[in-house]
């Protein structure tokens, strides 16, 4: 892949523009995230490219921006914000990628590593036995044609309300577990039946439940708010989506959005972004479609916390209150949401495309949960399985200059292809073990792909969001046991 040469103006140590006239076309510069280091590896890739060809769509207001966890993606890069004016703007299936809501929930317990480490190969294998996992892998729900619908539009209240998980969960769950204006009817008969199947399931890929160590605190304070209280204390990280729902939702509506540009003839740079105005009918049509897709991978999480919790419950023999296994935060990394921003000085209705992106709202914000409104909204950034992942806060500056949005990961440095061309998977687990980490898989040959070599350095990538501003570090944690569907 060709070197990308083209010009970034450096405005401070952390943010690198792309001028609005690098290209004619351009609707808005392109701003990334990254400091000096980073930007040569973000060059060797055709991401740049992305950022500027995401410039290009019709009602971008601000800078189409990324995060310093960018990689090369479909249409958007990942690491990728935008934010399109619903007036005037168009919404992008690609700004928000096939696995809808992919997203993450982090739990917190009353042990310390020392209580839990002795009993780690007892707990892993109870959790891989309780969650179903790996590709195509079906779940222990059995819902009917008709309760699909339900799943769609009441999401992780659906689960609530059916014995899996606690009430308090909702409250700490980005939009409370269910997004508005979801309409089953948009969701394909083909996406449903995928659906069907899989609800309750943690999938393949780079999806994983973690139990983790917190190693540091940054802001004890804000820690101590969350419930993780002191280093050494065991936390519980789930990473998982909306499965073959969100991929056949995506899939159906960029055919559908093919259509629409050249319907409404809009000029695009890439094919792969295409699009349609939000006010329009296939625009209204995808966003309820995606809001089925969200709900569902929320209704996902909250099933796998409930079986998670459960294997906690029969490893140690104690009673959920005493473990202590709470809900800190669970927030969306892949999704497009109706918000208000202020743009240059005033308040604008807005689709805000986060693509491998965190929500990252600030203290005393509408949308943040009443418990955490003297801190902000937490902002939960998983690295790899062999390094470490971190708990943030939004702040003020993300709200003013990111559309309240920061990095959402640790951001790929080889595809999954060229990691398990270099890597082994029974090599990668041995490194594990040998640092501590137990992990367990239903594919020892996919596991390279997801090893910490094929992956930037989540420490640097938080770093430069941090010293950016647009979100502010609380904690790290290190992983002691792994799940890789």
């Amino acid at each position: 892949m060709a070197r990308w040469e083209g010009p970034f103006t450096k405005i401070d140590d952390y943010r690198w523009e792309i001028p609005k006239n690098y290209k004619p076309g351009m609707r808005a510069p392109g701003l990334i995230y990254a400091d000096e280091n980073m930007l040569e590896a973000i060059r060797e890739d055709r991401a740049p490219e992305q950022v500027v060809n995401v410039a290009f769509l019709p009602g971008i207001v601000g800078h189409s921006l990324a995060m310093p966890d960018i990689h090369l993606g479909y249409g958007f890069p990942i690491g990728g914000v935008a934010a399109t004016t619903v007036k005037d703007g168009v919404v992008s299936p690609g700004g928000v990628g096939y696995d809808i809501n992919c997203g993450v929930r982090l739990l917190r317990t009353n042990f310390t590593e020392k209580e839990v480490k002795p009993k780690i190969k007892e707990l892993i294998n109870e959790l891989f036995n309780d969650v179903p996992s790996g590709l195509g892998s079906e779940g222990k729900i059995r819902i009917s044609d008709k309760e699909i619908a339900e799943v769609l539009t009441r999401g992780a209240r659906w689960a609530v309300e059916h014995g899996f998980g606690l009430p308090r969960d909702l409250e700490v769950t980005e939009e409370g577990g269910c997004l508005k204006g979801a309409d089953p009817d948009k969701v394909s008969a083909r996406a449903k039946k995928r659906g069907i199947p899989q609800s309750g399931t943690l999938g393949s890929g780079n999806h994983f439940l973690e139990v983790q160590v917190v190693k540091e605190l940054y802001h004890p304070k804000a820690a101590k708010v969350m419930g993780i209280d002191k280093v050494g204390q065991v936390l519980l990280l789930i990473h998982t989506g909306s499965r073959g729902l969100g991929h056949q939702v995506c899939d159906d509506y960029l055919r559908i959005m093919e259509g629409a540009v050249r319907k409404y003839g809009i000029n695009l740079p890439d094919r792969e972004l295409a699009c349609a105005p939000i006010t329009s009918p296939e625009g209204k049509d995808y966003l309820a479609a995606m809001a089925c897709a969200a709900n569902y991978a929320w209704a996902n999480r909250q099933c796998i916390t409930h079986w998670a919790r459960e294997s906690f419950i029969k490893v140690f023999d104690r009673s959920l209150n005493e473990l202590g296994l709470e809900q800190i935060y669970d927030v969306a990394h892949n999704i497009a949401k109706i918000e208000e921003h202020m743009v240059n000085g005033r308040k604008v209705t807005v689709c805000v495309h986060r693509k491998g992106a965190t929500r990252a709202f600030p203290a005393g914000y509408k949308d943040v949960p009443q418990c955490y409104q003297e801190i902000g909204q937490p902002v939960l950034i998983p690295g790899d399985m062999g390094r470490c992942s971190f708990v943030a806060v939004g702040t003020d500056r993300a709200m003013k200059e990111s559309f309240g949005s920061t990095c959402h990961g640790a951001g790929r440095m080889q595809s999954r292809a060229a990691a398990k061309r270099s890597l082994r998977g029974v090599d990668v687990a041995r490194e594990l073990a040998s640092k501590g980490i137990l992990v367990k898989t239903g594919s020892m040959a996919s596991l390279a792909e997801e090893a910490s070599e094929a992956y930037k350095d989540v420490t640097h990538v938080v770093e430069v969001t941090h010293q950016a501003g647009i979100s502010r570090k609380v904690a790290m944690a290190a992983p002691i046991g792994v799940i890789k569907g």
